[in-house]
């Protein structure tokens, strides 16, 4: 009785040359040596006790043992990878990918996300993080998180947030002197997003400025992120610089703030949603509610 297993090395080893006919063939398969090869299989011939090859020079032949073992170690080793490969598709299957936009993600979501994992620690996130709308098939997308104004073809879409947007700034801005009028932001670098101009706030505070030129982001964490460096005011969304505001790192100037005409919505094809979708959807739900 043999009380120990061989190692998984000596079965590939073993079961590459009984079927190619040739240790060296089998040696360039498994991308080892013809010495490995031959050590492994003699490894093998000591633990079951019987010669399973039959050696002429460089060639080698199947003995009959040895063509018996092949023959069961090939079935036990294709069921082994039959198993990995069964437990991999249900870890994909139970895979969550969701869409959104960079700053969404990098500001909102990548904070948050640890609870979601320590909840639902079989369901593993991919987030993917696009400029571009999803396309739920050919990106193999479950749901999105997109900022617009809904109406979606072929796609459910539920308002998860509203948003609004002021400015903001560094605390250490020109030596911590910020504009305490929205007149003065007249002499201080204003960063935007192409998409997200200052003109409706200035209407809401009532100055008569022109559009800024010059400094502009087509991502709204990146812009965020240059006014914590310093490097100007930012008229930011809540939902981006919400973090920063709790953390110290940005201030908010004045208590004026435009709605933003978009929306958040949880998006994803139409029909019953996967249980995978409807945890995620019930998770950052209630995660809105609470703080960090």
């Amino acid at each position: 009785m043999i009380n120990r297993l061989p190692p998984l090395a000596a079965l590939k080893a073993f079961e590459a040359a009984a079927r190619l006919g040739s240790f060296s063939r089998a040696a360039e398969e498994i991308h080892v040596t013809h010495g490995a090869v031959s050590h492994q299989v003699k490894s093998l011939e000591a633990l079951v006790g019987v010669p399973l090859f039959a050696r002429n020079g460089r060639r080698v032949m199947l003995t009959a043992d040895g063509n018996a073992l092949a023959d069961r170690i090939r079935a036990a080793l294709r069921e082994i990878s039959e198993a990995m490969e069964s437990v991999a598709r249900r870890d994909r299957n139970n895979q969550l990918t969701v869409s959104m936009l960079p700053s969404f993600a990098a500001r909102w979501l990548m904070p948050r996300l640890g609870r979601f994992m320590e909840k639902h620690p079989d369901i593993p996130v991919n987030v993917h993080a696009s400029l571009a709308l999803a396309d739920f098939a050919r990106d193999g997308v479950d749901m999105a998180v997109r900022f617009g104004q809904g109406g979606w073809p072929n796609l459910e879409a539920e308002k998860f947030m509203d948003d609004e947007r002021f400015p903001v700034a560094s605390p250490r801005l020109n030596r911590g002197k910020l504009p305490a009028r929205p007149a003065e932001l007249a002499k201080f670098r204003l960063l935007s997003t192409d998409d997200e101009p200052w003109t409706p706030w200035f209407r809401a505070a009532g100055v008569n400025l022109p559009e800024p030129k010059g400094t502009m982001f087509n991502d709204a964490a990146m812009m965020v992120q240059a006014a914590v460096d310093g490097r100007g005011i930012a008229f930011a969304r809540r939902s981006i610089a919400e973090g920063d505001l709790v953390a110290g790192n940005l201030v908010r100037l004045f208590d004026i703030a435009v709605k933003a005409t978009e929306s958040y919505y949880l998006v994803w094809p139409k029909g019953k949603p996967a249980a995978k979708v409807l945890a995620f959807r019930d998770w950052i739900f209630a995660e809105k509610k609470r703080r960090r």
